[in-house]
């Protein structure tokens, strides 16, 4: 008896252990392990739901504490910063310094310190491939608005190391080249004459300024220009080569603005015109006196915004190589080239 009292103890023990523990699976189901289409998408909206409910909560949370913090003067609890792919991207040892003297000295002394020292004016010859598309003349047409200086040539049938030479003995100091392929502008050859180097970018995503909505018109003045997050080696030479193309005396007047932002070595370029405008914001303080209603008294402060009307071109660059010295596919020395083996990490950046 004594021992068949054990076997069904034993018995009722491992059926509490099994309940216990599919409970504890049925509250750790995953989307993913359910193959009924309707139940599994019940199931993700449900913890979707419960993970917007606690992140509400941490916000109500941090508000209070920050707000009892204020109450008390004391100083409130510092704020997180979000991990991000920029922020948490691989140590590269060619990141510029504001002390790197060598960086200086090689900028006093590279191919490009002539036109940004302002000894030489910056003058571009624009040209096209040999088999031109229909929306390759629109976009050459608004880089002309884009770019001061800038002069258009017909490709024709000649070979690019011949447009190079007659660009060199016509003294200008960029040739830009916009290479087409099924009616779509898919790069840019930018080359320094004359003596280099030469960038070649894949150009993505081309907006036309007919395509912007609300668009403006560029006036003839000479742009600002805005490079920004080029922070390594290569980096501070691609955004050298493009500022070679615009004049370093921009005229504020006209309030226009050229930006090239590079973010994960993507480089969008935006043509923006700025207005700076002061409105008057009313605010209502009341004031409550013994045995009188409360009197609503609007004081105006004045404040300065910024407003911005885009007008285009609006595109993407990505750069596949940068070789040294002027366009030359056979005994040219390439700095750097893109290989896909680089592409094995998201946090890896080279610009």
């Amino acid at each position: 008896m004594g021992g068949k009292r054990k076997k069904n103890e034993d018995e009722g023990s491992s059926l509490e252990h099994s309940a216990s523990t599919s409970t504890s699976t049925s509250k750790l189901v995953l989307p993913s392990m359910i193959k009924n289409k309707e139940k599994r998408s019940a199931v993700h909206a449900k913890l979707k739901h419960q993970k917007k409910v606690e992140k509400r909560k941490k916000a109500k949370a941090r508000d209070a504490a920050e707000k009892r913090a204020l109450e008390l003067g004391e100083e409130p609890p510092p704020k997180k910063i979000p991990r991000t792919i920029e922020n948490t991207r691989e140590f590269d040892e060619t990141v510029c310094t504001p002390d790197d003297e060598e960086l200086f000295a090689g900028n006093d002394a590279d191919e490009l310190s002539s036109i940004l020292k302002q000894e030489r004016t910056p003058k571009i010859l624009l040209t096209t491939s040999r088999f031109n598309s229909t929306r390759g003349p629109a976009f050459i047409s608004e880089l002309l608005s884009v770019i001061p200086n800038a002069h258009y040539y017909k490709r024709g049938t000649y070979d690019l190391k011949k447009i190079v030479d007659y660009a060199k003995n016509k003294d200008f100091t960029s040739l830009i080249v916009v290479h087409t392929n099924r009616r779509e502008p898919d790069a840019l050859l930018i080359i320094g004459l004359p003596d280099g180097p030469t960038a070649h970018f894949k150009l993505s995503r081309l907006v036309l300024r007919k395509d912007i909505k609300n668009h403006g018109n560029p006036t003839s003045h000479q742009p600002e220009l805005v490079l920004t997050n080029f922070t390594t080696r290569l980096g501070h030479r691609i955004g050298r080569l493009i500022q070679s193309l615009f004049p370093q005396d921009p005229h504020f007047r006209g309030r226009r603005v050229v930006t090239f932002h590079n973010q994960r070595d993507f480089i969008f370029f935006r043509h923006h015109r700025y207005i700076f405008e002061s409105k008057e914001s009313k605010q209502s303080h009341s004031k409550v006196k013994k045995g009188e209603d409360a009197k609503d008294e609007k004081i105006s402060k004045e404040k300065v915004i910024a407003r911005l009307q885009e007008c285009g071109p609006r595109f993407t660059l990505k750069l596949i190589s940068l070789q040294h010295g002027t366009f030359d596919t056979k005994g040219g020395e390439y700095e750097w080239v893109h290989k896909p083996e680089m592409d094995t990490s998201r946090r890896r950046f080279f610009l």
